[in-house]
């Protein structure tokens, strides 16, 4: 039993932080590697963020994780950045150094390694990724990762789609061909992989209206909204027989090197964290 991160104490900071699984899916690995430490839920507006980074800083937190709205706040206030935040203009880590505050973004990490424990690499194949907001520019650089050949980036607002194609089009070697969402029929023909980057079916929003018929069998389709695990989108997925795979991977992945910053300790995803987490999912219905 590890005893590495004895004393020390994280953050999660976002407005609202209650939604937030990061002090359950941190406090299981703390207990699993027999860590005494913590993470702590922090609310924070936005007017009252850089106030509250630099009070946990000077209370001794090792770092924070950041949820929405700051990701892109942390991102501005980090000294130093890694090139996944420069890409995505947005840090959902903060890492407290002595003399500086170093940001990252582990989002694409995240979803690069819940999609190869899924489905392996992608090898030159064609992928559909719906949504062009600030989420999507961490699923592109996680299908780069996974060796994707050609990324059909559909939006409502064809507009945008295109905006952030040729944003990313010099920091990027995947192929990207922006378009509109009425596009889908004339290119999810030749898709392996549909990505939902969108907040529909999250909550209370309206879940995403599109025709799977059009879809490949062999397509797997994944949405990385954690709540709820099976989105409207999955289910139908499901039942005609595709793969699936939700946002709960990509989440506990992403934590992967915040905790390991942390507490000095590189955790394991495994079953029983899944479960632990889909209980409070449940727990919150």
């Amino acid at each position: 039993m590890s005893l590495t991160g004895k004393g020390k104490i994280a953050g999660v900071i976002g407005w609202p932080v209650t939604h937030s699984l990061s002090p359950a899916l941190h406090g299981h690995w703390l207990s699993a590697y027999g860590i005494d430490g913590a993470m702590i839920p922090l609310a924070a507006k936005t007017e009252d963020f850089s106030a509250i980074i630099d009070g946990v800083r000077r209370a001794g937190f090792q770092g924070v994780n950041v949820t929405v709205p700051h990701k892109e706040a942390a991102f501005a206030l980090a000294h130093k950045t890694d090139d996944a935040a420069r890409m995505a203009g947005a840090a959902n880590l903060l890492i407290f150094r002595e003399r500086e505050i170093e940001g990252r973004n582990t989002d694409s990490f995240g979803l690069s390694e819940s999609l190869r424990e899924s489905i392996g690499g992608l090898d030159g194949k064609t992928v559909v990724l719906l949504g062009a907001g600030g989420a999507a520019r961490g699923v592109i650089l996680a299908l780069q990762m996974l060796g994707a050949g050609k990324i059909h980036l559909l939006n409502r607002d064809a507009a945008r789609a295109k905006n952030l194609a040729s944003a990313l089009g010099a920091h990027v070697r995947v192929a990207i061909s922006p378009g509109a969402l009425s596009d889908w029929n004339g290119c999810a023909g030749e898709a392996a992989l549909l990505v939902n980057s969108t907040s529909a079916g999250m909550g209370a929003n309206p879940p995403l209206d599109i025709d799977l018929s059009v879809l490949p069998k062999s397509a797997a389709v994944c949405d990385i909204v954690y709540n709820p695990l099976e989105t409207k989108l999955l289910k139908d997925a499901a039942a005609r027989g595709h793969k699936t795979i939700d946002g709960l991977g990509m989440l506990m992945h992403q934590a992967v090197p915040s905790f390991e910053a942390f507490f000095g300790v590189k955790p394991q995803v495994t079953p029983a964290l899944r479960e632990a987490l889909a209980k409070v999912l449940r727990e919150r219905q």
